[in-house]
């Protein structure tokens, strides 16, 4: 966990709502200069502000509404860090909780240097990653359907549907499988949704590829050539991860990317593992999909990966494996090179 460190002459807490903001102002000494609620807009922040922005440090909890503070500070050219929520537990472990109290403690925390910082994510390519992330969301959508209909197949105990649903040319008579009009009717919801899912998925996704000259190509191009990582897959990875420079070592990456799990111990005594959703969602999800992908027609790792499930189980070789493409894309990305897919199997 990183510390913001630096000190300043005015720091300034602020507690974030979608349409209000109770800030806070203390000086070097812990002296409260401002402790007030205002409208969520930047001319009211900017009137609030003004006397104090000689060396004035803003902080916000990382919530849904901060674009638009980060912004404002840039714009304004004033330093902005943001708060990691979940480490924030100065804020949620009080006896009395309000947004007056918040804001007090963003701003003490900032003073003493125990501020623990969220990445700030550029303004430029912001839009790009979360239209990504709504694909994703739109996708499992999709999935859901797909899956109610093989389930539905399953409960009326009606032979197997061989055919992959994924593709349209595959799904027509399906609904006639069914002899009850109402189940047909559902089915035939089901396909309809999946068709609109389709045609707006096509198009978000010829958005994506036509906005994505921003992120760095050779790094797509490195990430391409894993096995299982395609066009979709490489830019949820570097969108995702911005730039590689963020993570000093590879621990440190693995770990934002939820591959590895964190021990609690004490006094030489462990007390089980902790911090499961402190990370990357989004980047579990790629590399657990990548390899799973990197597994298809892909013989000397599917006979890897029955070595490491003799060894545990196939659960946890998938984990494992999971974990090693996550490592093998971080020294990709750092020393700028290809994948080598017999040294990473005998590592």
């Amino acid at each position: 966990m990183k510390f913001y460190t630096q000190t300043h002459k005015h720091y300034c807490g602020i507690d974030l709502h979608a349409r209000c903001l109770y800030v806070c102002i203390l000086d070097q000494s812990g002296n409260p200069l401002v402790h007030k609620n205002i409208k969520a807009t930047p001319q009211a922040l900017i009137k609030l502000i003004a006397p104090y922005q000689d060396d004035l440090v803003i902080g916000v909890e990382c919530m849904f509404s901060w674009y638009w503070v980060a912004d404002f500070c840039r714009e304004q050219k004033i330093a902005f860090i943001l708060g990691h929520a979940l480490y924030m537990r100065a804020i949620h472990g009080g006896k009395a909780k309000n947004d007056k109290i918040d804001s007090h403690k963003i701003a003490t925390l900032m003073r003493g240097g125990m501020f623990p910082e969220a990445y700030v994510y550029p303004r430029e390519m912001r839009g790009t990653r979360d239209l990504m992330r709504r694909r994703m969301h739109l996708m499992r959508k999709r999935s859901e359907l797909l899956a109610h209909v093989h389930n539905t197949n399953s409960q009326y105990n009606l032979p197997e549907i061989k055919k992959n649903l994924r593709y349209a040319f595959n799904r027509e008579g399906i609904a006639e499988r069914f002899p009850d009009d109402s189940v047909s009717k559902s089915i035939e919801l089901d396909l309809n949704l999946i068709d609109f899912y389709d045609k707006q998925l096509s198009k978000v996704e010829w958005h994506i590829h036509k906005h994505a000259i921003d992120c760095d190509q050779h790094s797509l191009i490195l990430l391409r050539t894993v096995p299982g990582i395609g066009k979709i897959l490489s830019l949820v990875i570097l969108y995702e991860i911005h730039t590689i420079e963020r993570f000093p070592t590879v621990q440190n990456f693995a770990s934002y990317c939820r591959l590895i799990k964190c021990k609690r111990e004490s006094a030489g005594k462990s007390y089980g593992t902790a911090g499961a959703k402190i990370g990357n969602a989004y980047l579990k999800w790629a590399f657990s999909e990548a390899a799973v992908l990197f597994l298809r027609n892909n013989p000397e790792a599917q006979a890897w990966l029955e070595k490491k499930a003799n060894q545990h189980n196939k659960a946890r070789a998938l984990t494992i494996l999971a974990h090693k493409i996550g490592r093998a894309v971080y020294f990709m990305l750092k020393r700028k090179t290809i994948f080598d897919q017999e040294k990473f199997l005998n590592s």
